[in-house]
């Protein structure tokens, strides 16, 4: 297969092409890449999903697993309309999000003013370096059973959990982005007379934003991971315990299909950060790929 067939031909412009054509002619590539972008990513969805339902059907792999595409879209459309588990599934995924989203909002904060105080400040990192080393080598998911613990079966130990799977990937981030920071720029601002203060806000916070959101895009789904872990080893809502019910009866399609669950919100949340970038980072020039 041809490489015209795979993607768009790039623009070719002869002698003498005006600026008004060419700008046509590259916002035309750019929509048929993206039209023939979209168009790849549903050929490839829809021969996974194909190979998937065959290789159940012809008995190459067993349905216990994961169910196959169709059985899955079966217990999708029973959830939806008949509720899981005598609950509606909304309320499931709203007990799931609600978790996970405080989870995210406090562990960010956290992250990025540890992570920017401890980066501007040598002696303090010096201090707390091992200890933070040491909370961050152990595994997040034994922690599971220590908040349940301590906070019971309710919300508060699944955003603990949460808050803490998405605290040290923010931190860590933040902490390099400000030990990254352009030295020219903070010698030019300490040359005009600014205050540590201003220089952290003006100079420091804004270099170092492009590795606060680079976190930020993968942490909500370490914060959903929290909140089912949570619910997988003890809740009484959410689509962690639907998952672990549907484990312990063997319904393969019942995991799919809250695992599908969850990965839509993942890409929704994700799409919504990157909206929430491009807003707050307009100064900042788009990546090749964009263009």
């Amino acid at each position: 297969m041809s490489d015209a067939v795979l993607s768009p031909k790039a623009p070719e412009f002869r002698p003498g092409t005006s600026d008004a054509e060419i700008e046509a002619a590259v916002a035309k590539a750019a929509r048929s890449r993206r039209a023939w972008v979209l168009f790849w990513r549903l050929v490839l969805l829809v021969a996974l999903l194909g190979l998937w339902e065959v290789a159940v059907r012809l008995e190459w792999m067993t349905d216990l697993a994961l169910g196959m595409p169709s059985t899955v879209v079966v217990r999708l459309w029973q959830w939806i309309t008949e509720g899981a588990n005598g609950t509606p599934l909304w309320y499931h995924l709203w007990v799931t999000v609600e978790e996970a989203t405080i989870g995210f909002v406090f562990g960010s904060i956290a992250g990025v003013l540890v992570g920017v105080a401890l980066g501007r400040n040598a002696f303090l990192a010096d201090i707390f370096s091992i200890y933070i080393k040491v909370f961050n080598s152990i595994p997040r998911v034994v922690l599971a059973p220590v908040f349940i613990i301590i906070f019971g079966l309710g919300i508060g130990s699944k955003v603990a959990l949460s808050f803490v799977m998405v605290f040290f990937l923010v931190f860590q981030n933040a902490f390099q982005g400000v030990r990254e920071a352009d030295r020219s720029l903070i010698a030019n601002a300490q040359i005009l007379g600014a205050r540590p203060w201003q220089l952290t806000r003006a100079v420091i916070i804004p270099s170092a934003m492009s590795w606060i959101f680079a976190s930020l895009h993968v942490s909500y789904s370490f914060a959903i991971t929290g909140a089912i872990v949570g619910e997988f080893v003890g809740a009484r809502l959410g689509i962690g315990q639907l998952i672990a019910i549907a484990k312990g009866s063997f319904d393969g399609p019942g995991v799919a299909a809250a695992i599908i669950i969850i990965m839509l919100v993942v890409l929704a949340a994700g799409a919504l950060m990157g909206r929430v970038e491009q807003s707050l980072a307009k100064w900042r020039p788009k990546p090749l790929s964009d263009h």
